[in-house]
This record gives structure tokens, sequence and C-alpha cells, in this order.
């Protein structure tokens, strides 16, 4: 693990390279998936959309390009992604007459939109979400975690009042905690953002982060509560139940493909990737060892075998190339295939075969008369371990004892000589910007969310020592 932490950067790179899951393009920070890296996408967005459409929400498909003066009509919004955004200035070899953004999100482009659908009090609620790519010209770019493009949902809702918004507001964010947590095996603290970390043009965000094995956070999933401020840019008002015009209260919220990203740094190992059963491509992988080809028997039991965890919708391949076995071993744990399934001459002679789960250390033997239902056994067990292993890392790794910055830089300074990792620690604070920059500045820590539920309570500010109104997450960040 040392090694992987002192270049852990290379080593995710190495990881995903490996896995086969993506690839490099001419375009900097743009990255084109492969069908391995693309599939753990696929199943992400079956699980959400699945959670949506059951919350009677329906998906649309909104233009890519958004015309520079709707950005205007939003102050905050425009502030809040102008470094972001690339521009459009030319088509068919004409200057256009006027930019057009490759959108950093719809919110404008739908508010628009909404000002011509929504008229009366009984076209509300409108719940929609839209699978897109979206682009935010980034400095510093890291295959899935941070690129120029990438690929996500964004739910655009609008309702009659704040409080049916908020309901909406927490309502996702709780669906992101259950797919991340239930899917990816990854735990999270839900909580809201502080309003030098909201979203631009929000009034409040509310968010999920999670911990990687370098002990920085990621953003897993955000949810915003838009207030009228969209609407009122917009002018986008309905005729209520009095006959009165009043602006709706909107909502967005929206995950990415960062959790691709997410996986891969909370679970992997110095073997390569490790992937949640849920989420994998391939499940089980079958490998016919010693003189297989020799003994047809082998392979028919293998297909016997496939055919049955095919009937039970369990994703499985069949590796019978010319490779050594050694060989496919390496390949299939560098692509993090939950289970691995061996069959030899002598395993055949005693009705057995050899299972190997990824995250395990030894072999285990399995009655081929009952090794569907093991297999299916232990990915379920595998899934809840991996789960359960990185909240075990998560709470090794979030410190309570943290009262001051000078004791936040001592504990830094500490990390960084026996080269352990800071990870996270739970602080008060007095409620003031200042403060926050002041730490960021000091420690290169930000605040990742106001937590719902925080193990304790913090009383007195990490930076100014006043009195604290939050109890707050703090963490170097991806």
């Amino acid at each position: 693990m040392s090694q992987k932490i002192n270049d852990f950067s290379k080593w995710y790179i190495d990881t995903i390279q490996k896995a086969d899951l993506m690839d490099y393009t001419p375009v900097r920070g743009c990255i084109a998936f492969k069908p391995d890296g693309y599939e753990l996408w696929e199943h992400i967005k079956e699980e959400m959309d699945k959670r949506f459409k059951e919350t009677g929400h329906r998906n649309a498909y909104f233009p890519m390009l958004i015309p520079e003066s709707f950005f205007q009509k939003e102050k905050d919004h425009i502030e809040g992604f102008s470094p972001e955004l690339p521009w459009v200035t030319e088509a068919a070899g004409e200057t256009l007459e006027e930019r057009l953004a490759l959108r950093p999100t719809s919110e404008t482009m739908i508010g628009h939109l909404y000002s011509k659908w929504i008229k009366s009090y009984r076209d509300l609620p409108v719940l929609i979400n839209q699978w897109a790519n979206v682009f935010r010209w980034e400095k510093k770019t890291l295959p899935f975690i941070r690129t120029s493009e990438f690929l996500w949902q964004e739910g655009h809702t609008a309702h009659v009042d704040e409080e049916d918004a908020r309901k909406e507001t927490m309502q996702m964010l709780a669906i992101y905690k259950e797919v991340v947590e239930g899917l990816l095996a990854i735990p999270v603290y839900d909580g809201q953002k502080t309003p030098l970390e909201r979203f631009a043009g929000a009034v409040d965000t509310f968010s999920i982060e999670a911990m990687m094995k370098d002990g920085k956070a990621v953003q897993a999933g955000t949810s915003h509560y838009l207030g009228t401020k969209f609407a009122e840019a917009f002018d986008i008002k309905y005729l209520n139940k009095e006959n009165k015009h009043s602006y709706v209260h909107t909502t967005s919220w929206g995950t990415s493909t960062r959790l691709i990203g997410s996986v891969i740094m909370v679970h992997g190992d110095e073997q390569g990737l490790v992937l949640p059963p849920k989420i994998a491509p391939t499940q089980v992988i079958l490998i016919p060892v010693g003189p297989w080809k020799k003994n047809p028997a082998i392979i028919e039991k293998l297909d016997e075998i496939f055919a049955a965890l095919k009937a039970e919708e369990i994703r499985v391949r069949l590796d019978d190339t010319d490779q050594s076995p050694g060989y496919k071993f390496n390949e299939w744990e560098l692509k993090g295939v939950p289970i691995r399934i061996e069959l030899g001459p002598r395993d055949l002679e005693n009705n057995q075969g050899l299972m190997k789960a990824r995250d395990a250390e030894e072999k285990v033997s399995v009655p081929l008369e009952s090794i569907v239902e093991m297999i299916k056994k232990e990915l379920e067990t595998m899934q809840t371990r991996l789960f359960e292993k990185a909240k075990a890392f998560r709470e090794e790794n979030s410190h309570t004892h943290i009262d001051t910055i000078a004791q936040l830089e001592q504990h830094l300074a500490e990390s960084e000589q026996n080269g352990s990792i800071p990870g996270w620690i739970l602080a008060g604070w007095c409620g003031d910007n200042a403060c926050e920059e002041n730490v960021k500045e000091k420690t290169k820590f930000t605040t990742r969310n106001i937590p719902f539920n925080p193990p304790t309570t913090k009383h007195t500010c990490l930076h100014c020592g006043k009195e604290a109104k939050h109890t707050v997450w703090f963490a170097r960040a991806y």
C-alpha cells in the first residue's frame, strides 16, 4: 500500500490503462471510454435511471450549444463557470453573431424553455432529467475524475413553492447516497455545502462526499435548491390557484463519470482494479487449467457452468485463449473481475472447482454441483465486504481530535514525515468566509460539507477559535 500512496496518481493512471477502461485522444482533457469503462457508466446509469423514474421523473434532451446572452441573465451563474467555458465563435466559415457556449450545465437553456412550457399550477411540478455530456475546460485533468468533457446526468425540476422544491432536493440527494453506497460500495458523508463551495447561482447546495485511498475527497453527487433565482432571471411564472402569477421554485442535481474514478480509487489495490460485483462488466471469469485441450470434458463442464450463470443473469466470460493460466489470472485481476473459477483435470476428477475472489488472498474448493449457488453467495458477500472495508478505512482516516489550525498544521507535518495520509478532519467553523479561505490557503484543506449526522459536535472555529456555528468536514479534494 505504501508504494501506491507515495505515487497515487501514477498508480491510478497505470490501473485504468492496464484495465483497458479508456484511452487518451488528441484533444487535451478529453478521453475515449473503451467498452469496459463505458459499461461501468451504463450500470450506474441503469440504477440511477430506474430510481429517477420510480420517483416520477422523465428523461428529455436539451441542446449542447447555449447562447452567451442566456448566461448574462443569471450573473452568479456565469461568474461561477466563466473560466471553464469553451466558446463556439465560427460556423460554416462565418463568424457567429452571438457566441455559443458548450454547456457546462443546462440551467440557462432549460430556464428559457421552462418559461415557455409552464403556464399554470396544473403544469407543476416539472420533473425532468437529462443524460448528456458537458464541458468544463479544466487546467489540470485526470481521467474520469476531472476531464474537459465528461458524461453525467442533470436533473432540473420546477415546483409551486419552496417546501416542495426542498423536498425534491433532499429526495435526490438520498437517492444518490443509496446508489453510491449500495451499487458502488462507497461510503459517503451527506451534508450541506458552505456558501463558498455551493453551486453558482444556488440558494443551498447539498452533497455526498467520498474518501479515496489517498485520503483525498471526491464530491460524488450534488443537489441544489435554486429558489426563484433562475425563475426570476428567465421569467418562469405560473398562474396559481388564486389566479395570480408566481415564480416557480427550481432545483437541479447531478452525478457524473467521476463516480467511475471514485470506484477505482476507493477499491483498487497494488494488483490493479477491484470492482464491486454489482457494477463489474464481467462478474465471473471461467478459466480452464492444466492440459485442458486434451480433455474436452473440462470445457464441456465450463460451458455448462457458463450457461447456468447466464440463466441467473450473472455476467460471465470463458477465457479459452492460448495464453498461460498465470497470464490469464494476472490479466483478469488487473481488470478487477470479482470472481475467478479455475477448472483442470484433477478438479474434474474430484468434482470440484477452485474459486478466487478478487479481494481475497486464498482460493477455495467448491463442489461442482453447488458452484452456481456458491458464486451467487460470494458475489453478495464481496459487495458487502468491499463496502465495510472502505468504511473502516474512512473511519480510520477521519480525525475528530483536531480543533485548531496549529494542530492541523502539525498533523500535516507528521503525516508528511511518516508517509501516512492526512485523511479528513472534523472541525468547527464560525461561518466566516475568511476563516474558510485562510484554512485553504495554509493547508490546501477545503470544506467538504456540513454533515447532517456528524460523529461529534465541535464548539470552536478551527481557524479563529471563536464559537463555531457549524461542524464541518475538511479535506484535500480532487
